[in-house]
Order: structure tokens, then C-alpha cells, then sequence
């Protein structure tokens, strides 16, 4: 294996080289390009003019070229290959969320991220994850479900922008802007597996525009695809007994899902008069996930009947998916003034089912496949936002902008069958109630939520010289269910010269507490770190007796306060470097409490009359945590004589820390309860769960019919902390390669082969007390999956 100094002397000397051989040709005129710091920005201000290079607020850019230059389907995963600072583990055997997981920003929680399309708000997922990952209690945006081949470029503001936006937009705002020409379009087919010879991926995707007469267009674009599972769990190595596999059985599937997907989208803008436009987009998605839960043994009576799956069983989670969306308005000018009004539906539903299961409490008839129920998500949005240009005597007009917002939010958790939560008691004395694996939601649990929030906000941005230009928001929300809140933000840029400036923002911002988080209840079968037995652990509501039994208190909002500092060199041309230092305090921050366990809190429980359940947790706002960190990029385009060569680095360290954790509510000493609301595991899993540092280092090599792709990732160090201290373990820092070529035959063919990960690079694997008795070697706080290298082949014709 390569050690990483060698790896990096590697990389550097392959992507020098070719520069410096071809710097040695004759010199030739190249070709004007635009470069990506000459790109309209639309995120973080209201400027109709600002560029990248001029933004106050550290802002990427990834382009279709960036997300299609490897070979996943998924945006988050193609964005986390090109963003440092961008977090998006794989974990395998956590129920839904191995099915749609969370990508983290700034080592913050996923859902402290605010997801746009072409500026407008992105319904969340209604997925709440919960099974010890990464974003554990979070319901984030599911970026997966819009089509890589409907993107032009993805926006990501590096910078609290709650002020702007409102809640969420607490680590920054990724926009995705859509492809919205008239004309031309590509169809592209890829081919790829993992080199253990499983994960087969196979996947169509497509975009076109329309001219729509003279007036408007319409742009097309579709995705269709299919991955296979993959298994990296290994034979049972611990003590055999009733409840646990056959020694030197493999009894678990651990990897990636089973997936089959289809997307489309499309964009469209139409003039219907000199003053007046009418325009809409959306997206719709559906897929369908199968994953795996935990083995039952052949043995484990209050598991498994004899007579059905005589060896045992391992169930299957199936999830489908659907996501819709759709945005609609129409935009103007009269005089100096511009408008845009516009109204935003969008719709995510999750269905469970499972399978290859029973429910034991249903004796030797149960069958073998549940429909467990589904969680649904509902957006409805209608915004006017109002600008003008505004003399005030500099020598440029500043920008004035002011809107209002109305936002109406759905949650509902529908029951499943009545075999899937039954608790029949035809079973076997101690006989689980529920599907095994994943048990249906009962009536009792579900429900229907909603709830109104109204909002109006203003900012201001000018150009006071030359060289100094600042703005100024605010924002008013109000929610029908918690109160209201007030966000506030100042930006300023100020440039010593063309190739030196300086940036700074100051902001408070703000995240509602989602309807999931509130109102979500279910039972989820969980091994809790070091402990080799599971446990049933149902999550309560806070507002429920019970977890307010447990100490719980009606959530409220969470805050925070944000700063950051930067530096923007453009020192020669064509190398553009940016250094962003920042920290963010977020306090009451909501996270889901640890798993409450032990003898008093069944004892509890079953006073109540809940039976079967061996655990509890529900949300608090119980923490106060500090972020800072640095972010670093550079980009630089070598114009030789026959070629080019992209260059891009960049570098982010990042640390959480907890700064606060409530003091046990009283009602806990009361019953006797010596449990901690929040425990070290979740206290390392915020703190330590993450990489502090990612470093990216790419080249791109572009010489006539011929393209060349060499990149390398340095994850960080993630580490675990059990309950038991002595299972502590720190998972070492990992570099990852990826290559390709691409050979253009023709004017609209490229054919592509490559490889992600091609020097099959693992994470460090489990300690033994960590590993489930050698069954799970790899962790799920991997921050890039452990499914090995990944081969993939790629044909594109574009017109």
C-alpha cells in the first residue's frame, strides 16, 4: 500500500507533468474561456450583477462537469467529492436511513443545512433518521432525488443565511440551479461494479431544451437507473447460543442497498409580455430500496418460529419513495421595480414494508410480509419578493429587496397492517409483538400534523466605493406552534486590489424543531456500541406522558451566531484561492437523547402498559455546541499551447465541540432513574464522529480528443466512543484515488472509463468488542462507505 506522503508525491508529479511537457511546446492563442469566478451568483444576495469573485460570503461552485466526472447517480455523493467541507457516510443496517441518508456541512447537523432549487425552498425528506449515524434525529433534504442530468451548476453558500432565507440555513445554503436552454442536450449510459464483484450499477440519463417559439423554452431531463447490493459482513466469530448465528455462519448482509430509481425534471420560462414572464420547474422521483435488518437466530423463541424459518431468517426493510415537486410564477419589472411572485408544492412519502419475516406474537399462521405504514411530507409556499435598484449618492445604485412569505408544512404517519404492530399474544410466552426487523406503526402512534409560519424580511446591498461593498437583512418568522423568531445578518468585502481582498459576515440565524421531530413515535430494533444483545428502543414524543416521565420539555426553536473572516486571492491569472476561517454557535440545539436502557426504564414502561420495550428516547433541545473551523480553495487553469490543465485544491478542518449539556430534569432523580439525557456515545458521535479534515487535490488534463482525470481525497480520522470506555476506538485518516479517461471520437461522442476508490482503500476495521462478534468489521461513521473500488464505464453523445 502506498503511504499517504508517497500517494501525494504521486498525485502531485501526475498532475504536473503533463503541464510541464507541453509548457515546453511553442506558445499558441488559446481561446477566451469564462472562467467560474466570472459566474452570476443568485444565492446569498439580490444583486442582479454579483459574480463569484465579488461575493461577501464565501460561495462554491460545481458544475455538471464537476457532479458527472465520477461514476455515482447521486448528487450528494458527487457534491461530497467535490466540496471539503461536505460530509456523506454510507451507514449499512440502520433501517431507513440506510435507504436515504444525510450529508452534514460543516460538521453540523444535516438538517442545519438549507437545500434551494433555482432559489426556491426544497421540501425536506420524511424520513427521521435515528439508528446511531451521522445527522442521528435529523430530517433533512433527500439531495438523491433530483436528477444529476437536470443540474447546469449547484451553488453551495458557505455562510449563515437565515436572515435570507429563514430556518435551516444555519451551515450555509446549497442552491441547485437547473439546465434552462433552449436548445441541444446529451444521453449518456453507465456501466459499473465494485471490485469484490458485487454492486452492480447500471443507470440512463438524459437532458434536452426546446425552444418554445421566440419567446421561451422548455429544458427535459430524465434519469433511470439500478444498483445491486453489496456485503462486506463476515461469519459469526463469538460464543454460540440460542439468540446468536451458527459459529462461522454469515448470517448478515451489510453494504450498500438494493436500488432501482427513476427522475425526471424539467424547467421552463416563457415571456408574456415586454414586462412580464411566467416560468415553473419540478422534479419527481421514485425508488425503490431494499436493505437489511439483523439476524434472527433459528433459536430465539421470541423472535423466530421453528415451523416457518427453521434456520433463522434475516428480514428485509423495503422502502419506497416518492418525491414530487413543483414550482410556478411569474416575474416582472415596472420602472425600477422588480417582482417575482411564486408558488412552491412539494411532497415526499415513504412507504415500509417487510419482509422475509414474521411476527412471533402471531403464532405459527403469521405471515411472512408486513406493509408497515408510511411517513408523508407536505410544502406548500407562497412568496413575493420585491427589489429595486436605490440611488443614494454612491457611485453605484445600491440593491433594496423585501418580501413576504406564507408557509404551510404536513407530517403525517399513516399505520401499517394490523400483523405488522399487532402484540396478538398467540405466540410463545415472551413472544415479540410487531414484523421483526422493522415493526409497523400502530394507529395509536400515527397521526396528522401540521402547522402555518408567515415571514417577511429586507436587505440592502451597496457598492460605498471602488473597493468596499457591504449589505444588511433581516427577517421576521413567525410559527403558529413555537413563537417567532428574528434573524439578522451584515456582510462586507473590501478590496485592496485586484488581487486582494478581504471578506467578513456576521449572523444570527435559526432552525424550527421539524413536525417529525415532534410527533414522530416507532420501535427500532438497535445494538447500542459494545453491547452484543439488541435492544427495543421506541422513540416517544416530547409532549407524550412518557418521555415527559423521562424529563422531556416541549422543544423550541434552536439559535445560533455566526461569523467568518476571509481572504480572496486572485494573484495571476487564472489562480483564484480563498481562505475562510468561522465559527458558529448553535444553542438548544435538538438532538435525539440517548437510548434510555436498564431494568427501571422497563419497569417504567410496562407501569404504563407498553410491554416488549426495552429502551426509550425522545428529542431535547439539552445542548449548546461550538463550530469553528477553516476553509481553504484553490483553482488554477494552466492555457498551454495545445492543452489545458485544471487544477483544484481544497481543504477543510473542522472541529464541534459541546459547550452545554442541561442538567438531568428533575423528573428523572424523582423515579429513581440514573440515566444521562445525553451519553458519550452521543457526545463523541457530535464531537468526533466526523472528519475534522478532508483535503481534495484533482487535475484535469484536457489535450485534444483526449481527457484525463486524477483525483485524491484525505479523509480525517473519525472516532467511536461506547459507553464503555474501554471499546474507544479511532478509525485512521484514509486517502482515496479516482481516475478516468475519456476519448472524444467525434464532435458529439465521449466514451469513458474509470475507476473511484482504485486503490480499494477500506477504513480501518472494528476492534473486536466493537464488531458485533466479528460480524461488522467496518463502521457506519465511515465517511466513505467501505464497499471497496468501483470500476464504471460510460458512453455520452451530446448535441
Amino acid at each position: 500500500m502506498l503511504q499517504p506522503h508517497r500517494l501525494t508525491l504521486a498525485v502531485a508529479t501526475a498532475l504536473l507533468l503533463p503541464s510541464i511537457a507541453l509548457a515546453q511546446q511553442a506558445p499558441a492563442a488559446t481561446a477566451a474561456r469564462t472562467s467560474t469566478l466570472d459566474t452570476l451568483i443568485v444565492t446569498g444576495t439580490r444583486v442582479a450583477d454579483r459574480t463569484v469573485a465579488e461575493s461577501q460570503s464565501p460561495i462554491d461552485i460545481i458544475t455538471s462537469e464537476a457532479l458527472t466526472a465520477t461514476g455515482t447517480p447521486e448528487l450528494a455523493t458527487a457534491l461530497a467529492r467535490a466540496l471539503p467541507s461536505l460530509n456523506f457516510p454510507r451507514p449499512a443496517l440502520t433501517d431507513g436511513t440506510s435507504a436515504i441518508r444525510p450529508a452534514q456541512l460543516r460538521g453540523l447537523s444535516p438538517d442545519q443545512v438549507l437545500v434551494l432549487v433555482n432559489g426556491k425552498r426544497r421540501h425536506t425528506s420524511s424520513l427521521l433518521n435515528l439508528n446511531g449515524t451521522i445527522g442521528r434525529g435529523s430530517a433533512p433534504v433527500d439531495l438523491n432525488t433530483i436528477p444529476i442530468s437536470a443540474i447546469e451548476r449547484v451553488e453551495v453558500l458557505r455562510d449563515g443565511a437565515s436572515a435570507q432565507y429563514g430556518s435551516d440555513a444555519i451551515a450555509g445554503v446549497v442552491n441547485v440551479v437547473l439546465k434552462g436552454s433552449s436548445e441541444g442536450g446529451s444521453l449518456a449510459v453507465t456501466a459499473g461494479q465494485y471490485s469484490a464483484g458485487d454492486g452492480k450499477q447500471t443507470q440512463i440519463a438524459g437532458d434536452t431544451g426546446l425552444a418554445l417559439g421566440e419567446r421561451g423554452f422548455l429544458h427535459l431531463s430524465a434519469q433511470l437507473g439500478q444498483q445491486e447490493e453489496t456485503n462486506r459482513a463476515r461469519p459469526f466469530a463469538g460464543t454460540p447460543g440460542p439468540t446468536q448465528p451458527a459459529l462461522g455462519q454469515k448470517a448478515f448482509v451489510i453494504g450498500e442497498p438494493e436500488v432501482d430509481f427513476g427522475a425526471v425534471a424539467f424547467n421552463t420560462d416563457i415571456t408574456l409580455t415586454d414586462a412580464i414572464s411566467a416560468y415553473g420547474f419540478g422534479t419527481a422521483s421514485n425508488r425503490d430500496i431494499t436493505s437489511f435488518a439483523f439476524f434472527r437466530a433459528p433459536g430465539s423463541t421470541a423472535q423466530n418460529i421453528l415451523g416457518i424459518y427453521p434456520d433463522g431468517f434475516l428480514p428485509e426493510i423495503h422502502n419506497i419513495s416518492k418525491d414530487r415537486s413543483l414550482v410556478a410564477g411569474v416575474k416582472g419589472h415596472a420602472g425600477d421595480w422588480n417582482w417575482d411572485l411564486s408558488y412552491n408544492y412539494g411532497y415526499n412519502r415513504l412507504d415500509f414494508h417487510t419482509r422475509n419475516t414474521l411476527n412471533a406474537s402471531l403464532g405459527p399462521t403469521s405471515p411472512t410480509s408486513f406493509y408497515d405504514g408510511a411517513l408523508e411530507t407536505t410544502q406548500n409556499i407562497v412568496n413575493l419578493d420585491i427589489s429595486r435598484p436605490l440611488e443614494l449618492g454612491l457611485a453605484y445604485p445600491a440593491t433594496l429587496s423585501f418580501g413576504i412569505e406564507a408557509r404551510n408544512e404536513k407530517w403525517n404517519q399513516s399505520p401499517g397492517e394490523y400483523g405488522s404492530y399487532a402484540n396478538a399474544g398467540l405466540g410463545v410466552a415472551g413472544a415479540g409483538a410487531g414484523a421483526q426487523g422493522f415493526g409497523g406503526f400502530a394507529p395509536e402512534v400515527s397521526g396528522a400534523y401540521d402547522r402555518d409560519s408567515r415571514a417577511v424580511y429586507a436587505s440592502l446591498e451597496a457598492d460605498l466605493s471602488e473597493q468596499f461593498s457591504a449589505g444588511i437583512a433581516a427577517r421576521y418568522e413567525d410559527y403558529d406552534d413555537f413563537g417567532s423568531q428574528v434573524s439578522g445578518k451584515l456582510s462586507a468585502r473590501y478590496a485592496f486590489n485586484d488581487g486582494v481582498a478581504l471578506r467578513a459576515t456576521v449572523a444570527s440565524g435559526f432552525r424550527a424543531p421539524s413536525l417529525a421531530q415532534q410527533y414522530f413515535q416507532t420501535v427500532s430494533t438497535t445494538f447500542l456500541p459494545g453491547i452484543n444483545t439488541p435492544f427495543e428502543i421506541r422513540t416517544f414524543p416530547a409532549s407524550s406522558a412518557v418521555a415527559q416521565a423521562f424529563g422531556a420539555e416541549p422543544l423550541t426553536a434552536e439559535e445560533s451566531l455566526s461569523y467568518s473572516l476571509g481572504l480572496v486571492l486572485q494573484p495571476v491569472d487564472n489562480l483564484y484561492v480563498t481562505v475562510d476561517a468561522y465559527q458558529i454557535d448553535v444553542d438548544d440545539r435538538i438532538a435525539l437523547s440517548s437510548n434510555l436502557t436498564g431494568d427501571a426504564v422497563r419497569r417504567l414502561l410496562e407501569s404504563r402498559g407498553i410491554f416488549g420495550i426495552t429502551g426509550g428516547r425522545y428529542f431535547t433541545n439539552a445542548i449548546d455546541t461550538r463550530t469553528r473551523g477553516v476553509d481553504v480553495i484553490g483553482t488554477y487553469r494552466w492555457d498551454l499551447a495545445a492543452s489545458n490543465v485544471d487544477l483544484t485544491a481544497g481543504y477543510n478542518h473542522t472541529k464541534t465541540e459541546i459547550t452545554r449539556i442541561a442538567a438531568n430534569p428533575a423528573a428523572l432523580d424523582a423515579i429513581g432513574l440514573n440515566l444521562e439525557r445525553i451519553d458519550r456515545v452521543e457526545i463523541g458521535r457530535i464531537e468526533e464522529g466526523f472528519p475534522r479534515s478532508k483535503l481534495l487535490l484533482s487535475g484535469t488534463w484536457n489535450t485534444g480528443d483526449w481527457a484525463f482525470l486524477l483525483a485524491t481525497t484525505r479523509y480525517g480520522s473519525v472516532r467511536t466512543t461506547p459507553n464503555n470506555a474501554a471499546l474507544d476506538q479511532e478509525y485512521g485518516a484514509k486517502w482515496l484515488v479516482d481516475v478516468s479517461a475519456t476519448f472524444k471520437p467525434g464532435e458529439n461522442w465521449a466514451l469513458t472509463l474509470g475507476a473511484d476508490n482504485v486503490l480499494n482503500e477500506y477504513p480501518d476495521e472494528n476492534i473486536f468488542g466493537n464488531s458485533t462478534n466479528g460480524q461488522f468489521p467496518y463502521s457506519n461513521l465511515s465517511p466513505f462507505g467501505f464497499s471497496g473500488a468501483f470500476a464504471y464505464g460510460k458512453v455520452v453523445y451530446r448535441w
